[in-house]
């Protein structure tokens, strides 16, 4: 399978899993209305498991713009399949948040609260200081990237683009064996995903963010615009500080 293809239907598979839980949780009528932030974390980290399942071999299973640079930060994967990668992967995000929106249409038609139908695709603080929330992205991010750099290894062959040279590049989480890095989105959602939602992961925010504004689903809020740059260039300072520390102490 083409590694950009696998990128996307690994992210699109995340997007599923993750989105679907939390509009089961929070939409009104559903089966798991009310059903809590352990729901969530564990549906998220299961979403986790089957996407870097599914696309390891093929692209190493990097699933997250954040993983994608970190990578390329430190000098583990080329610069080159950058643009590829990420445009893969918002791809796949945004095709898992349209998924969620038409399976859970009526739901949505049936919600009153416009913040909670928001929230199915995006995520915001529960207490508004941004400083804090970025800070909080960063953290999180990079507890996120930082152990693919200590406990990976392997590579995979991917191909070149436009005629360029086939490259050998690191498994990414795929290094790390689908359960161990399901695990780690779990414990981080659970330790860390009190403050901001724990995005962690660009694409994860800005894809369903846009199909947010773009599904019919009843009466909806405004994007939340002036936090969305949060969750995109928090996750982006984590990874670039995980792939600095590992590129001095490795």
């Amino acid at each position: 399978m083409n590694a950009y293809l696998a990128e996307l239907i690994g992210t699109a598979i995340i997007l599923t899993f993750g989105g679907g839980v939390v509009a089961n949780v929070v939409l009104s009528k559903t089966k798991g209305n009310n059903g809590g932030l352990i729901a969530i974390t564990w549906a998220w980290a299961i979403g986790v498991f089957v996407g870097v399942f599914c696309s390891q071999a093929a692209s190493g299973a990097h699933l997250n713009p954040a993983v994608t640079v970190g990578l390329a930060l430190g000098g583990r994967f080329s610069w080159h399949l950058v643009p590829g990668y990420i445009a893969a992967q918002m791809a796949g995000a945004f095709i898992g948040a349209v998924i969620v929106g038409i399976f859970y249409g009526e739901h949505f038609r049936a919600t009153d609260d416009l913040d909670a139908k928001l929230a199915v695709f995006c995520t915001a603080p529960n207490i508004r200081v941004i400083w804090r929330a970025l800070f909080c992205e960063a953290v999180a991010t990079f507890f996120l990237v930082f152990p693919v750099f200590l406990i990976s290894s392997g590579t995979v062959t991917l191909p070149g683009v436009s005629g360029a040279a086939a490259v050998d590049a690191p498994v990414g989480f795929g290094s790390l064996g689908a359960l161990p890095v399901a695990l780690l989105v779990l414990g981080i959602g659970l330790a860390l995903g009190g403050t901001t939602g724990y995005a962690i992961n660009p694409a994860r925010d800005l894809a369903p963010r846009i199909a947010h504004g773009l599904l019919p689903i009843g009466a909806k809020r405004d994007g939340d615009w002036s936090y969305a740059w949060v969750p995109v260039v928090g996750p982006l300072i984590g990874a670039a500080i995980a792939a600095g520390l590992a590129r001095a102490i490795l």
